[in-house]
């Protein structure tokens, strides 16, 4: 099967990586990738917010199977014109996606299914923000409505910086603060059937200790030792397959990757937000993990088989990721920085260890950094501690001026 992937992060070069493994997939594609993504995968040029332009890419490829990666080409439509013509692809319909296109629309499907959510307000006036504000007190939690690529939520003692954030916003989301660990529970769904694949929690803040600001996610680890054994259970029973079942009673089938980012709380599980998508950096130690081959996985979503897939089969060894970012990341990023050490990372450290690109481009026979999360290196390990020892290894081999990366990525889960 020829398959093609949409985007060119760190979430499709694992997405890549894991399909290039698969005996399944005969010729695999990625449009428009990065420069570590072409080292797996034919690279072609498209706009990937254009659906008519990837649904061409897709017909003249002769794809099976299109996966589309990153959350605003989904919000967009691309998935509709590929299955348009007659495609099958892998990833929610505009409508679905809207669950992560718009927190206030998920709010209202969480409500009408019954879902354990934190309480919240959506505002779209200085006056309404303020009464929010006044109503929950601090710790601050403000959403964007939309779509802001990692950015949109600020959690903050200071009322001021929630107030401008939220008029910045237009329309937006403020709710309670939810205490506890927070999880991260892909599941794979044809609109009816559910598969969860394996826990994660990935590390949002930008500096060590979760200080400093939010950003798309610092690193990530699997599993979680110290989470409830029947976790998974629970979210599919009160999270993940009454979603779905409401999504399908509006007539709006999720047919894709449902993420739930999740808080362990006092008083249970509540959803902190979903997505439409794999999320990063978590897929890269998710994927790391799963043995069963995954193409065969996605189809049976993208053509509403998921029902008739055995079931998944995992690696016991435990995986670390940790992200690799340019200097003033997340504010205005420095690109244009070269990439050293790539090669003693593969020489050294593969295959239990390897880097996966995002914000990469390659300029002749040289790798540049071309977005505020450069990098990730993904390591595997009989435990946390040794996926750890290896993670870091490999980072320290990699040299970008002015990079930044969190010291403590699964330092507390692997110390037990």
């Amino acid at each position: 099967m020829k398959v093609l992937v949409i985007g060119g992060g760190a979430r499709e070069h694992a997405l890549c990586r894991s399909l290039s493994l698969d005996p399944g997939v005969t010729a695999l594609h990625c449009a428009p990738g990065n420069a570590g993504i072409g080292e797996v995968a034919e690279l072609h040029p498209v706009d990937a917010l254009d659906g008519a332009a990837v649904a061409r890419l897709a017909t003249q490829l002769g794809a099976g199977l299109v996966v589309v990666g990153p959350e605003a080409p989904l919000v967009a439509g691309v998935a509709d014109a590929v299955r348009a013509a007659g495609i099958p692809c892998f990833g929610p319909s505009k409508e679905a996606a809207r669950l992560e296109g718009s927190k206030a629309f998920a709010k209202d499907v969480m409500a009408e299914a019954g879902v354990p959510t934190a309480r919240s307000y959506v505002c779209t006036t200085p006056e309404e923000i303020d009464g929010a504000l006044a109503a929950f007190g601090a710790p601050y939690v403000v959403k964007d409505d939309g779509l802001a690529a990692g950015k949109g939520v600020v959690v903050t003692e200071d009322l001021t910086a929630a107030r401008e954030h939220a008029l910045a916003c237009g329309r937006v989301v403020i709710e309670e603060f939810l205490d506890g660990p927070e999880v991260s529970l892909f599941a794979v769904t044809d609109g009816e059937t559910v598969v969860p694949l394996q826990p994660a929690q990935d590390f949002k803040r930008a500096l060590d200790g979760d200080a400093g600001p939010n950003t798309g996610g610092m690193g990530a680890y699997s599993p979680l030792p110290w989470a409830d054994p029947k976790l998974v259970d629970d979210v599919m029973d009160t999270v993940l397959q009454p979603t779905v079942d409401e999504l399908r009673r509006r007539g709006t089938p999720f047919s894709g990757l449902l993420y739930a980012g999740l808080a362990i709380t006092s008083r249970g599980v509540r959803v902190i937000e979903f997505n439409a998508r794999f999320g990063d950096p978590e897929t890269q130690v998710v994927l790391a993990r799963l043995r069963t081959p995954l193409a065969g996985l996605l189809l049976g979503a993208a053509n509403g088989t998921l029902d008739q897939q055995p079931p998944l089969q995992w690696h016991d060894d435990a995986a670390v990721t940790v992200v690799v970012a340019s200097y003033n990341y997340p504010d205005t990023p420095r690109t244009g920085d070269p990439i050293e050490g790539l090669d003693e990372v593969a020489a050294e450290d593969a295959p239990h260890a390897y880097v996966l690109h995002a914000g990469t481009k390659r300029d002749g026979d040289t790798v540049l950094s071309a977005g505020g999360r450069v990098l990730s290196v993904t390591a595997t390990g009989k435990d946390l501690g040794k996926a750890r020892e290896r993670a870091y290894r490999a980072v320290a081999r990699i040299r970008l001026d002015g990079s930044q990366h969190r010291t403590d990525i699964a330092r507390k889960a692997a110390e037990g």
